[in-house]
């Protein structure tokens, strides 16, 4: 069941992605060699605190950390640990925070001292994607829309879109209705309303689209061993452009 969200509730969701936002921030200025992903996880959760909100992955169907640190081949959900940051890594970071009856929900991918260069296009293109199909992220289009112009910018670098894994509603609960795939037809799909709140997230690997789950029972990685790299944002669809409730301070690129 889709929630539309009334104005009240999405600036308490924006409040909530504000935080999420600048948790992401810290990160960015701590991503560097050597740092441990623990340290990150430790940092992250001390900063959602201070400002009054939760951890939205801590305990999340058992999940046992703050944030999800995904490095090199590890697409998402990637668990915070003992790895200590090497140059030329790449690392996404995804963040939630809880505060006020609502969640945010955001990611990125950072680079680590020198990274190749062909690892450097991937995430520059991967955040791209996310903006390719933000343009569509308006009342009346689909969410076929969204998919196909991500799947679209991606593909035609030579990047693989992953299947397995996909967006989704946002907002009383950290998962809602309805999906939200980085791939499709346009014109398909669910039609997008005034109300509604989103979380778009390419997650485009270098290689292969394939992907498995590690062991620990989270930790997806690109079955060819290859870079992957993850975008997201929340959003709220509105009668004009959508508003960005996890980006603030950076101006949106294409």
């Amino acid at each position: 069941m889709i929630t539309i969200k009334s104005a009240a509730e999405i600036r308490k969701m924006d409040a909530a992605g504000r935080i999420v936002e600048g948790t992401l921030k810290l990160m960015e200025r701590l991503v560097r060699v050597g740092v441990s992903t623990a340290e990150l996880d430790r940092e992250a959760e001390k900063y959602i605190r201070a400002q009054g909100a939760e951890p939205s992955f801590l305990g999340y169907n058992g999940y046992p950390k703050s944030i999800c640190t995904s490095v090199n081949e590890q697409v998402v959900h990637g668990i915070p640990g003992g790895y200590h940051l090497k140059n030329g890594d790449i690392i996404s970071v995804d963040v939630g925070a809880y505060i006020d009856g609502y969640h945010g929900d955001a990611a990125r991918t950072f680079l680590v001292g020198e990274v190749p260069d062909e690892v450097r296009e991937l995430v520059r293109v991967t955040k791209a994607c996310f903006f390719e199909g933000l343009k569509y992220a308006r009342v009346g289009y689909r969410l076929g829309d969204i998919g196909a112009a991500i799947q679209e910018h991606a593909e035609s670098h030579g990047y693989g879109v992953v299947r397995e894994l996909v967006g989704h509603g946002i907002g009383r609960n950290m998962h809602e209705d309805p999906e939200v795939p980085n791939y499709g037809r346009a014109g398909r799909g669910l039609r997008l309303e005034k109300g509604m709140t989103i979380a778009i997230e390419p997650m485009i690997n270098l290689g292969t689209a394939h992907v498995y789950q590690l062991s620990d029972g989270w930790t997806v990685v690109a079955a060819d061993g290859k870079p992957s790299a993850h975008y997201e944002n929340s959003i709220a669809i509105t009668d004009g452009d959508p508003v960005l409730l996890t980006l603030h301070e950076e101006a949106p690129e294409a």
